[in-house]
């Protein structure tokens, strides 16, 4: 098998492996990513071809992952940033993932991840419209089950902040009907203890 074949094959199964993973997801088809790693891989594949130049599969692999992750990459960076508390520069991280022709889950996961930063800094009412704006596109086939849960949980999260019990009380449920079995719905359970236990205390 000549080289030019093998980063063919190498870039197909780069492409399902990464499509079937975003499928299991429930992040619907992700044409963006073929798309662009078809392009990548054959116009790298045709140049070894036609120079004879030797590319190693390595490096080949490096650079298509860094080119069809790069949006999800800047959101880790982001996300990064945030924790640390440097928002400044997490923001900054977001609005370049989104300058990068993210496909739609990409957009939607950097549209999440400002709306948890928007509730770091405070500004509960940007988050909010964020976390709404994302669960009004959940039947699309582009946000995935643990996005979903995700979601749910920040947009209680805001409710909560902004003294509104009752609509963070249907968030948290909305995410042990999501998926009960997730990271989000045990945080979901605490936070609805911690409702009943004030409820409780405040009548007697």
């Amino acid at each position: 098998m000549t080289p030019p074949l093998i980063l063919l094959l190498l870039g197909l199964l780069y492409i399902l492996l990464f499509g079937g993973l975003a499928l299991l997801r429930r992040e619907g088809l992700p044409t963006r990513l073929a798309i662009e790693g078809v392009v990548f891989t054959v116009a790298i594949a045709g140049l070894a071809a036609l120079t004879g130049f030797p590319i190693s599969p390595i490096l080949f692999l490096a650079l298509l992952y860094l080119l069809t992750t790069r949006v999800r990459l800047l959101v880790d960076l982001g996300n990064l940033l945030a924790r640390r508390g440097n928002h400044t520069a997490a923001e900054s991280a977001y609005r370049w993932a989104l300058r990068l022709w993210p496909d739609e889950t990409g957009r939607l996961a950097v549209r999440i991840n400002q709306g948890v930063l928007d509730i770091h800094r405070g500004r509960l009412d940007e988050a909010v419209a964020a976390f709404r704006q994302v669960l009004a596109q959940a039947g699309s086939g582009y946000l995935g089950v643990k996005q979903e849960c995700g979601c749910h949980y920040n947009l209680g999260v805001a409710y909560q902040k902004q003294g509104l019990d009752a609509q963070a009380a249907l968030e948290f449920n909305a995410v042990l009907e999501t998926w009960p079995a997730s990271e989000y719905s045990r945080y979901a359970s605490i936070a609805l203890e911690r409702r009943r236990r004030k409820i409780v205390t405040s009548e007697t």
